[in-house]
């Protein structure tokens, strides 16, 4: 794991202390790990929605399409046969 030193103004340390204390986390570390995965996934929605907003439309979803959906869902899965 790589090291990484930061400056922050005594306000943003006390509010990053507050949050370790009150959320839970063992350390600052901790804490600035989980915003920084919740921003990365943030990042990758939005360019899911992008490339959703970019693409063609397609046919209307009605509820026979869902329907095949939890058909689909509810079919047991197969798991590959093992050679011998």
């Amino acid at each position: 794991m790589s090291t990484m030193n930061i400056s922050l103004p005594e306000s943003l340390k006390a509010f990053v202390d507050e949050q370790v204390g009150q959320r839970g986390y063992g350390t600052s570390s901790e804490y600035l790990r989980e915003l920084i995965r919740r921003d990365q996934d943030r990042v990758q929605l939005r360019g899911l929605l992008l490339a959703g907003a970019a693409s063609e439309p397609t046919a209307p979803v009605d509820a026979s399409y869902f329907g095949a959906l939890r058909a689909q869902a509810r079919q047991p899965r197969r798991t590959p046969k093992r050679k011998a």
